[in-house]
């Protein structure tokens, strides 16, 4: 997926796949479908001694409309709706169900435009059972159209997915340098390094006590943060001694808020959700210590977490901030391949206050 700016400057998801390439796709594939119709009533009209010809052809229009709208009906039924809500989710009892019944309606309504293309004399509408094997025949050929939609999407979809994967290969060399400078800050660790050794003269069991935080942090970083996913409570712990260690460079201990509502649990997270967000946050308020800066709460639920992060902060000299950590486009980008479609991720900026929404769907199927 693609990173845009709307009207309003803000980032949202575009498909992988060009609109224009999805059309062309959509195009070829009904043009080939009349090519192959028009092969087919060529076909018939040699058998039936008839010259083959364009006009000949087109005589037939209503049996090529008859041919056409009831397909085109279950073509994007499947392809718009079924797809996402059924076969994406892995519901294939629902596919099956609800695909049978738009094949049936689109039969019905190939059936009523026979009806008005060719009249109620036709024999096939006084045959009860020739209606049904006209309602049959419909039902087989839109349930084709159907299945074929479900396979196009299925290939976009997968041909996103690919896509996405190729640019964050070829984003890794950065977002690895930014993970890196995310999890060794030299600022971080060298005001830390010198708040303890300060502390060390005034109160040593408590220096040692955020030694042991900072040992536990780096150890985190160089080992925990390579796993694939982590406990939920082994992040939240990170997270406090991570704050615990920025909090003993100012006095004010309101400087940053922190809450957790509910229980992680037994629930698990992909490593370094949280950290690049929260250390955005720090590096904006470096100058604003004296007040209470930042705020940050975590919900959990049953299977889903909440994560909010809002800090003050001032304006540089050119009256704007530049706001990032590891880049909102990287975070977003690592959150579509960690959790595809369960997960929403927002920023906003009002008068000198900055906020992140994370809400993350944690269900593993």
């Amino acid at each position: 997926m693609d990173f845009v700016r709307d009207e309003k400057g803000e980032r949202v998801i575009t498909g992988a796949m060009k609109k224009t390439v999805v059309l062309v796709l959509h195009f070829g594939y009904w043009l080939l479908y009349l090519l192959l119709l028009a092969v087919i009533f060529a076909v018939v009209n040699i058998q039936l001694g008839r010259r083959p010809s364009l006009s000949n052809v087109l005589s037939l229009y209503p049996l090529i409309l008859l041919c056409l709208i009831p397909n085109l009906f279950s073509f994007y039924w499947f392809y718009f709706l079924l797809f996402e809500r059924f076969l994406f989710r892995k519901k294939i009892l629902a596919l099956g169900t609800f695909g049978a019944l738009i094949c049936l309606i689109s039969a019905l309504s190939g059936s009523l435009i026979s009806l008005v293309l060719f009249g109620f004399d036709q024999p096939i509408f006084r045959d009860a059972r020739e209606f049904f094997n006209l309602i049959a025949v419909l039902f087989s050929i839109t349930a084709i159209h159907g299945t074929i939609a479900l396979i196009i999407r299925g290939f976009i979809k997968w041909y996103d997915e690919i896509k996405l994967k190729e640019e964050l290969t070829q984003k890794g060399y950065e977002l690895e340098l930014a993970l890196i400078k995310s999890r060794l800050n030299p600022h971080f660790l060298f005001n830390t390094i010198n708040n303890i050794d300060v502390l060390i003269e005034k109160d040593a069991a408590k220096a040692s006590e955020y030694l042991n935080k900072l040992s536990g942090i780096l150890r985190y970083l160089l080992y925990q943060a390579k796993n694939e996913k982590n406990s939920l409570d082994e992040e939240l712990k990170y997270i406090e001694q991570y704050l615990e260690l920025q909090r003993i460079r100012t006095t004010n201990r309101s400087y940053v808020s922190y809450e957790v509502i509910g229980e992680a649990n037994s629930q698990k997270i992909a490593p370094m959700i949280f950290f690049p967000l929260i250390e955005n946050a720090f590096k904006h308020t470096e100058n604003n210590k004296a007040f209470n800066s930042i705020e940050i709460e975590i919900m959990i639920q049953k299977d889903w977490l909440r994560f909010e992060c809002k800090n003050t902060y001032q304006n540089n000299s050119n009256g704007r901030q530049d706001f990032g950590g590891l880049g909102n486009e990287l975070i977003g980008k690592r959150l579509t391949l960690l959790y595809p479609d369960k997960h929403s991720l927002e920023f906003t900026d009002d008068d000198g206050i900055y906020q992140v929404r994370l809400s993350l769907n944690l269900y593993e199927n």
